[in-house]
Parts: structure tokens; C-alpha cells; sequence
């Protein structure tokens, strides 16, 4: 069963400080606002003519800060010309994919940025992923052009053979350390590039606000992960609603991005600010808990992305006394959880967080515009938080068949309206994307966008996040499918069925993966190293369950359907549970069998998960 914690008076939004910030909010930004629903209605701005528009006003401004690398407006923006170049001699065109599969660099956005020029779509595949799942995703977006980067090279040849390469598609190697040379069959895209024209390409300007720039991998409910399509419109709005009103950047600043760039967290929320106040977008290779600080102050940064794991892991860290010795002054992303909010404010000494909720694929979004602690801030589109019954796991409608919302401090299920510029692009799936959408919900004939998670109202527009529900869960910053993690326990060949869900872990981000299984052998015969191997050949880390738990049989509904609700209720409890259980611990790369002393240190968070 969700749980929900406890609401506190302070967590509701006073009505009096409200008005304050508000008017003192609207008077500062409201020609901005209006400025940017202006760009969204007319469709004309892409996020290539912002990033051309940004090398005329910021010329010389620092861009990009990576190791040792720094970057002019300019100089960025006429790299990006010469990759766009390039494609276009390959005969890309609007419409047509490239793939990649590259490590955090600036390369990484000069590509992404050059095909989105041309009016093409980047499929941005996750490189955590393993072969069964990373096989589906490139064969889901097959690409006129496959990028792969040296440190990505080896996990893409494992694949290679199983995602039925035409002589038509066009493979590129990018370079790194050097450690390999350019593989058989590939082109080296660094070489290639170097010769080809510096100026801004015509195709720009046929790029519409609303056309897709990426494609961003997301897991579903319904199996393995799901292609959202990101369109110019989403970076556009963090380019005026992030970086100019929320994080209010200018190019005094440093946004420091060290997430995966193939998350929408890092493209937006990091990315699109930073070139909305034309300050330096300083790039990391990857986040590192022991190098993060040292990392802030080398690239003199004044703000960084976030989700809320990264703010878990930091404030995990025994303290310094050097925690408040940085410039950051504001920090935008998601997840942050509202128990060690105003302490992680506090420890490092950070003004303002710029907290937001939304989705890769969500028609609106929550920002926290206003400063308040502790929730996700406000909405300007239509939105509604239904009344959900948390033990049955359904919504609770009125007599005439209609949802509810719920009153003030409840927590219910988040919806968006479709309606005017809130519109859901979907999937490339078109049962998925129907499958997102509710339909007559408080009248006949609207339609509403199912966010999947539990939101609570705290009054003033504003509003708290609880947790997800259904078939996906949150954890390590990703969002689980619990689809997929069963399609792999399944074909394991010991297993005859299994099913997954999400567990709390005191002290925690999200929940933690559990799998129930029944095993088609004893458990003194079950290869559970075999099932290890297995779930990490074809799982990234973060999707493999921590928790295992043998049965010798699962309960059902009337249509077949897997019963969670007491499973995730009962969760890892071995006061309560007489099933076989197993634990993978923080730093072991197996499981092991969890007995009441390891129970008890999970309880007293000996284990940093």
C-alpha cells in the first residue's frame, strides 16, 4: 500500500504570504511570461534559432566549461552548424532519426543541437541500459545515423547483431581517450565533421515550436521502456520559465549539469536554463558524490540541476565545514522530498530551490516560482487532483460517474487537461499514448492526461508530491517498470512466473524493486547466482530489485491479473513474512538471504542504500 506522510500545518501555503509573492513575483516577471506564452501560441521559435540567437546577444560569453575545455556562444553554436552541415550532406531531413549513444560532453548537445536545426529527431538512449532493453529501444527508433561514443562502444556491440542494421543506416564512432581505434564499419564522426561550413543552416527557420527535437526514453507500464517525444517546446519553456524567471540566470552565472544527458532533467531543467540567461552550462562526465562540491567550485558554479536522489546523496555525506563555502545560490530539478528540504537548505547554505514537478511526457507541469519550502510550486494549466482509493488501487467517482477532487491537505491522483497549448504528444506507441489518457472525467467529452502520481493539495495552486502509482515506481532518480523487470525475472528459466513492485526503505528516495517469484525448482536448488547474472546482463542497476521473495504461489484477480496491494503492504517485513527472502546490500554484487539482524540494521539505516 502507498503510504502518505504526515501533512503538516506549516505545509500549507498561508494565504496572505501568497498574495505577497505573488503580486512582488508577477510585477518582476510578467512580460517574460507573457513573452513566452506568446513564442508557444505563434509556433515559430525553435530551439535552434534560440541557440543561434543566443551566439548574436552572448557572443563571447562562456557557453560551455568542461575539464579543460571552454566554449564561446559563438564558438558553440558554430560546431553545432558544422555537425548540422554535415547531416545535411548525408541527406538528413526533417522528420528522420539519429541515434546516440554518448557519455556527458559537449559533443553530446553540438549533435542534439544540430540534428534538432535541421528539423530531424535525436533518439537519446539511455546508456545504463543492458541488451535486452537497449536492443528494444534502438529497434523502437531505428536511426538514419547511429552515434556511439568509446566508453558506449562495447555495451552497442553486444547488440549489435540483434537490432537488424540495414545497409541503408549509417554508423558513426566518436572518439574519447583513444583507448580503441575507429571500429570496422563506423566513421569517425570528430574527423568528419571539422571541414564542413560554420554558419547557420537555412533549415532553422522551418522548425516549428511544436515540432519533436528528441526522442526520450521513459518506462511504461506496459513493458519495456516507452520513446516520449520532446518537442522544441519543452526547452523552449525552460529557456524563458526556468532559466530567466525561476533561476532568474544571467551570464554571471554557472549552471552545473552533471546528470545524464540523456535524461529530460538535464536537457531542460539544466540545459535550457542555463541558455535562457546565457549563462555557462558546465558540464560533468557523470555525478559523483566525493567529486560534486569540488567540482562546484572548480567551475565557480552559482547553481546546479538536481533529482532527489542527487540531494539524498549529499546530505548523506558526514558534514564539512566547507558545506557552505560555495557560490550556489538556487538549484532547480525534481524529487526533492520535503523531510530534508529545509536541512539540505541549510547545510549548503543554497537560497532558493527551484523545485518542479512534471514528466518526459506530461502536458503541463508544477515549478515552485514563488519559494516556498516544501512543494512542488504552482500550476498555470488546468489541472485536477482526483480522489483515489489507496487499498483498492482505483479512483473513486460519484454517482454520476464522474471523478472528484479532493479537498484541501488530501491527497488524491494528478491530472492534466488537454486542452489549448496543453497538448500530449505522445509516445511512438499509439496504444500507449491512449493509454495515458482519461476521457470524460468531470463532463462528458473532456480529456485529461494520467500523470500516474499521487499529489496532495496544500492550497494557493500549489502542491506536494506523495509518491506513483500503478505499475511503475521511482527509484535511483528513474522511473521503474514493473512490466519490464517481470519480462526478465520471467525468462529466467527457473522461474515460472514473478511479479515486481516498489518497497520503502526508511530514510530513502522512492522505492526500492522487490520481485515475488515462483520458482519452478525448490529454492535449495534455485541458481540464484544464475537469476543474478541474468538480471544484470539484461537490467541496468537501478532497475534490478533489491528485495526477493520466493513463493510458492501468487494470488490473482478474477481477469489473472498479479494481487500487489498485500505484497506491497507486506513489503520486506520478516517480522511478518515466513517466505524465503533475499537482499542485495549497498556495495555486495549478490544477494543474500535476509535474517532478522540484517532486517533490523535496514530498519536503522546501518545500510546506505
Amino acid at each position: 500500500m502507498l503510504e502518505e506522510t504526515e501533512l503538516k500545518e506549516q505545509d500549507l501555503i498561508p494565504n496572505r504570504e501568497y498574495r505577497k509573492r505573488n503580486m512582488r513575483f508577477m510585477r518582476k516577471h510578467a512580460n517574460a511570461l507573457v513573452e513566452y506564452t506568446k513564442k508557444l501560441e505563434e509556433n515559430k521559435v525553435s530551439w535552434g534559432e534560440l541557440v543561434e540567437t543566443n551566439a548574436e546577444i552572448y557572443s563571447d560569453n562562456i557557453a560551455i566549461k568542461f575539464e579543460d575545455i571552454t566554449l564561446t556562444y559563438k564558438e558553440f553554436n558554430e560546431w553545432v552548424n558544422r555537425y548540422a552541415h554535415y547531416f545535411l550532406s548525408l541527406g538528413l531531413k526533417k522528420g528522420d532519426v539519429v541515434e546516440l549513444m554518448m557519455t556527458n560532453r559537449p559533443e553530446y548537445l553540438m549533435i542534439v543541437y544540430a540534428v534538432g536545426k535541421i528539423g530531424a529527431i535525436t533518439s537519446l538512449i539511455n546508456i545504463d541500459l543492458r541488451e535486452m532493453s537497449l536492443a528494444h529501444c534502438l529497434k523502437l527508433t531505428p536511426g538514419k545515423i547511429i552515434i556511439v561514443d568509446e566508453n558506449c562502444f562495447d555495451t552497442f556491440s553486444k547488440v549489435k547483431s540483434d537490432i537488424d542494421l540495414s545497409e541503408h543506416q549509417l554508423l558513426c564512432f566518436f572518439p574519447d581517450q583513444g583507448l580503441i581505434p575507429t571500429p570496422e564499419g563506423f566513421i569517425d564522426l570528430s574527423q568528419e565533421v571539422k571541414s564542413f561550413p560554420i554558419d547557420n543552416p537555412s533549415t532553422t527557420k522551418d522548425v516549428k515550436t511544436s515540432d519533436t527535437i528528441t526522442y526520450i526514453f521513459t518506462s511504461g507500464t506496459t513493458g519495456f521502456p516507452k520513446a516520449v517525444k520532446f518537442a522544441h517546446s519543452t526547452m523552449v519553456a525552460c529557456y524563458y520559465a526556468f532559466g530567466q524567471v525561476i533561476a532568474e540566470l544571467t551570464p554571471n552565472d554557472t549552471m552545473y549539469v552533471s546528470l545524464p544527458l540523456f535524461h529530460s532533467n538535464s536537457q531542460g531543467a539544466g540545459c535550457g536554463s542555463a541558455f535562457g540567461g546565457g549563462a555557462s552550462l558546465a558540464i560533468g562526465r557523470k555525478f559523483s558524490v566525493s567529486r560534486f562540491w569540488d567540482e562546484i567550485r572548480k567551475y565557480n558554479a552559482t547553481a546546479f540541476n538536481y533529482i532527489g536522489e542527487v540531494c539524498r546523496y549529499l546530505m548523506n555525506q558526514p558534514p564539512k565545514p566547507d558545506d557552505v563555502e560555495n557560490n550556489v545560490r538556487v538549484v532547480i530539478g525534481a524529487g526533492l522530498r520535503h523531510e530534508i528540504w529545509k536541512d539540505f537548505k541549510e547545510r549548503f547554505n543554497i537560497e532558493k530551490i527551484g523545485e518542479y514537478y512534471s514528466a518526459t511526457e506530461a502536458v503541463a507541469a508544477f515549478a515552485n516560482m514563488l519559494n516556498f519550502d516544501c512543494t512542488v510550486g504552482a500550476c498555470i494549466a488546468p489541472y485536477a487532483i482526483v480522489q483515489y482509493n489507496h487499498e483498492e488501487e482505483k479512483l473513486i467517482l460519484n454517482d454520476d460517474g464522474f471523478m472528484q477532487r479532493v479537498e484541501l491537505g488530501e491527497s488524491g491522483l494528478l491530472l492534466f487537461e488537454i486542452t489549448g497549448t496543453s497538448y500530449f504528444r505522445g509516445y511512438t506507441d499509439k496504444n500507449a499514448t491512449e493509454a495515458k489518457i482519461f476521457r470524460n472525467v468531470f463532463k462528458k467529452g473532456d480529456t485529461w492526461f494520467n500523470t500516474g502520481d499521487l499529489m496532495r493539495d496544500i492550497g494557493n495552486n500549489h502542491a506536494q508530491f506523495v509518491d506513483r502509482l500503478g505499475d511503475t515506481f521511482r527509484w535511483k532518480g528513474h522511473n521503474i517498470s514493473t512490466t519490464e523487470v517481470e519480462k526478465i525475472i520471467n525468462s529466467f528459466d527457473q522461474v515460472l512466473f514473478s511479479t515486481a513492485y516498489g518497497v520503502k526503505i526508511p530514510r530513502t528516495e522512492g522505492r526500492a524493486g522487490m520481485a515475488s517469484i515462483v520458482p519452478t525448482v525448490s529454492i535449495e536448488d534455485f541458481d540464484l547466482k544464475g537469476l543474478t547474472d541474468h538480471l544484470k546482463k539484461n537490467l541496468p542497476s537501478y532497475g534490478i530489485p533489491i528485495f526477493l521473495r520466493f513463493k510458492s504461489k501468487l494470488a490473482i484477480t478474477a481477469t489473472f491479473k498479479l494481487k500487489k496491494v498485500q505484497l506491497k503492504k507486506e513489503g520486506f517485513n520478516f517480522e511478518n513474512i515466513d517466505d524465503p527472502m533475499y537482499v542485495m546490500l549497498p556495495g555486495e554484487s549478490g544477494f543474500t538471504p535476509l535474517k532478522k539482524n540484517i532486517y533490523e540494521n535496514i530498519l536503522n539505516q546501518k545500510y546506505v542504500f
